[in-house]
């Protein structure tokens, strides 16, 4: 193979280095699992999350300003949930508070005033008076059929008649004086001549003599002359007839509002707030009701102007937040953060192509709603809205909550109104993810101000025997609303297994129980389909191969192309400077595993160590990374008696996106040096893990994704028994690999692998001993690391004479 003789010992040595089957899953006690399907006289309760209470359970404990709360976690882990039920528990014990209504202003119509009245007041209130207006209704005009206004009416009127009666008079008895006939029709006052004891006619006036027609006409003016000298005073007498019928309709108006009002008033004698509104609203009443409800209207103008609608915009409370007595203290959750769902908004209304709006039009936000309580939001919504979280701290910091109606968020028409701020008294519960809270933590010092506590939520539960419990009391709470069978044990073990699989750790489960409580939702699905009795460990593995069959496709069309050649993967053999390296592929809620071919070439110079996806810019931040700590490796390893002098590229081949993580570190220092040796390397087998530069193998993500993504192209291929992964020993608690995987390494057919270093892997991928450092710097003679030290001498010597002989 080379001239390195392949060292016996070092291969039955690295034979150790497998690992079992009963190493690749969670080892689960059958025992312990059927005790958790007992779970007779067990109640549901919230499974983990320790400190996450501990920290809800302060912030609700500390009712003092700043007291906010943060809570930080992914999605699934149940934090609204375990907010919810801890602030249920919380609201319940506190005092309901308040209603709080707008009022009119009846002095300012634009600045709309506040009420505050105790719980389940306010709709009270608003039936109250929409009951006097009812009666106002009832009363009005009937009421000026009363006998006593006609005569009182009849009495104003024929004082304006008499006084227009004795003008008219008057005047008469001047024109029979001289031969002249007064004439009154439709309030018109004209005159005729009388000859020969009759008054004449246009056309009889018309045949009179000239001098005849003139005397007349000057006798007419003279009369005409005394007329007005006498009604002089008629638009006097009749703006004191309008006046005093004002007066008559205002008095009578007021006495049959006072029984009304009186009665609110004895009912609300220890409000002061709605006496003082009773008070200014009684002239304002009595004014509508003279303007809006004349002595006989007609029922289609009526019909026109909507009345009752017009007095229950003047005079009804809009009642802005209304809470039920004994309620408690209110808990809202704003699924949309916007900037009029927080804090409340301003409606307007159309007529006759204008805008106008009224205190009646003020809506509340989720701050009017939640005063008094809790107000759950979505962090990460919250700070997406224009001006929303720079509003929000001022409310909080002010301590009241106002309606913005000048600002770009209002209505811009002729009518504005500025509603009077509500004291604000709420506890503030952000969800949202880690990053965004250490980021919104340094560019805003005012955050940590207000949000003094943090809720942090674990990814991971703890592995025991109450988890367990509590999680197999749930999960059978979501079999029966599903009207699915009992759980099995195996049933059980199925869904465990999942919930470590989704932990990636062998000893903790995850804290995504929603991914659990969705997989017995779909298992339920399958065991109902096919009629059965019981939800067993088949109907969750077929529940699992059915989403991975939905969702499979992308993996499957990445396999092909392997098995077709359009991607270039040897599964056995050997070659120099290639290696199969181990990739994840996150496609949206899928992740999948696929072999990827790593090279290496080197050749005399001096530009060191090139990585080609970098110098593409394909690779991210902690690929290059990665690979620029090859360089400190093989100087600290190799070449402490001579300067590392060698050009080399590195690519990962037939990879056209961008690349990130240093889990291919390992396999890229290995076809590295296989190129330096020419010594060649296993393709039988598949590489992961990062390594740091002393050599030492460390822990890489997605072990599991990466086995199953290698396994399968074995498996499609032929598994020949050879065949198998190596990775990092610290992943070893990380295995939760599916069964047909362990059932595969349990018959021998496939092979997993655990390395510490470099050296360890160099091993197991050329069969060769890599050998160790003597106390004089050296490696023994025949061994990989030695062939290195001396290829490298070489290339150095070559690269650095050449350059002295110029």
């Amino acid at each position: 193979m080379t001239q390195i003789a392949v060292n016996k010992a070092a291969e039955a040595k690295l034979q150790a280095l497998a690992l079992q089957a009963a190493q690749l899953s969670p080892q689960l006690d059958e025992a312990q699992i059927k005790d958790a399907l007992d779970v007779a006289g067990y109640s549901s309760t919230f499974i983990g999350q320790d400190r996450a209470k501990a920290a809800l359970g302060f912030a609700i404990g500390m009712d003092m300003p700043g007291y906010n709360l943060y809570v930080m976690g992914e999605p699934a882990l149940g934090r609204f949930t375990l907010v919810q039920d801890i602030l249920q528990q919380a609201a319940s014990e506190k005092e309901t508070p308040d209603d709080w209504c707008y009022l009119n202003n009846f002095d300012d119509e634009r600045t709309p005033q506040t009420l505050r009245l105790l719980p389940g007041e306010g709709r009270v209130l608003v039936k109250k008076l929409e009951a006097l207006i009812d009666e106002l209704l009832d009363t009005f005009p009937a009421a000026f059929d009363n006998p006593g206004y006609q005569r009182r009416k009849k009495a104003i009127h024929a004082a304006f008649d008499n006084k227009y009666e004795a003008a008219i008079a008057l005047v008469e008895r001047k024109a029979l004086e001289k031969q002249v006939v007064l004439y009154e029709e439709n309030g018109a006052v004209s005159f005729s001549p009388v000859v020969d004891g009759k008054p004449l006619d246009d056309a009889e006036f018309a045949n009179l003599a000239d001098d005849k027609r003139q005397f007349f006409y000057e006798l007419v003016s003279e009369l005409e002359t005394i007329l007005n000298e006498q009604l002089l005073e008629l638009p006097q007498w009749k703006r004191e007839l309008s006046e005093n019928l004002r007066t008559l309709r205002r008095e009578t108006i007021e006495q049959a509002i006072k029984p009304l009002l009186k009665q609110l008033e004895h009912d609300y004698a220890t409000e002061l707030g709605i006496l003082r509104y009773l008070r200014e609203m009684r002239p304002e009443l009595v004014k509508a009701v003279l303007e809006l409800l004349p002595e006989e209207l007609e029922s289609d103008k009526a019909e026109e102007l909507d009345i009752r609608g017009i007095f229950i915009n003047d005079f009804v409370p809009n009642v802005l937040v209304h809470h039920e007595s004994m309620s408690g203290a209110p808990i809202v959750f704003e699924a949309n953060p916007s900037y009029g769902n927080i804090f409340g908004r301003v409606e307007y209304s159309s007529a006759q192509g204008s805008l106008y709006t009224n205190y009646r039009m003020i809506r509340a936000g989720a701050l009017h709603k939640a005063n008094g309580g809790y107000l759950i939001l979505d962090a990460d919504r919250l700070l997406t809205q224009p001006q929303v979280w720079d509003a929000l701290k001022l409310a909080l910091k002010a301590g009241e909550v106002s309606i913005d109606t000048l600002s770009e968020h209002a209505v811009t028409n002729s009518t504005i109104i500025t509603p009077k701020a509500i004291p604000l008294s709420v506890k503030i519960v952000l969800l949202g993810s880690r990053d965004l809270y250490y980021l919104v933590q340094d560019v805003d010092d005012e955050f940590n101000e207000l949000f003094r506590v943090l809720a942090d939520f674990e990814n991971y539960l703890p592995l025991n025997d109450q988890t367990i419990k509590y999680m197999s009391l749930q999960l059978q709470d979501q079999i029966q609303q599903l009207e699915a069978g009992p759980l099995t044990v195996c049933g059980l073990k199925q869904l465990l297994l999942f919930s470590f699989r989704q932990a990636e750790h062998q000893k903790k489960l995850s804290a995504r129980f929603a991914d659990v409580l969705e997989l017995v939702r779909e298992a339920c699905f399958y065991a109902n389909q096919a009629g059965d009795t019981e939800l067993t460990g088949a109907h969750v593995q077929q529940a699992l191969a059915g989403k991975q069959y939905r969702t499979g496709r992308i993996s499957e069309s990445f396999l092909e192309d392997i098995q077709e050649g359009q991607i270039l993967i040897d599964s056995d053999g050997w070659a120099v400077g290639k290696i199969n390296g181990l990739t994840v592929l996150e496609i949206g809620d899928t992740a999948f595993g696929t072999p990827a071919r790593i090279s290496a070439t080197v050749y005399p110079g001096s530009s060191g160590v090139t990585d080609i996806e970098r110098e593409v810019e394909l690779g991210k931040a902690i690929h290059s990374k990665g690979v620029m700590l090859l360089t400190g490796y093989l100087g600290a390893k190799y070449a402490q008696q001579f300067p590392l002098t060698l050009s080399a590229n590195i690519a990962m081949e037939q990879s056209y996106g961008l690349i990130d993580g240093d889990s291919a570190s390992l396999a890229e220092v290995l076809a590295l040096i296989s190129a330096i040796c020419g010594v060649p390397l296993r393709q039988d087998l598949a590489i992961t893990g990062s390594i740091n530069q002393h050599g030492q193998v460390q822990a890489i993500g997605g072990v599991n994704e990466k086995i199953e993504g290698f396994f399968k192209l074995c498996q499609s291929r032929g598994l020949t028994g050879q065949q198998g992964v190596v990775i990092p020993a610290s992943n070893l608690l990380h295995l939760v690999l599916h069964q047909e995987v362990i059932s595969a390494v349990a018959a021998g057919q496939f092979h997993i692998y655990t390395v510490r270093t470099v050296d360890e892997a160099l091993e197991l991928l050329t069969g060769l001993c890599a050998g160790e450092r003597n106390h004089k710097g050296q490696y023994p003679k025949k061994t990989l690391n030695a062939l290195t030290m001396q290829k490298l001498a070489a290339i150095a010597e070559l690269v650095n004479g050449g350059a002295e002989e110029e």
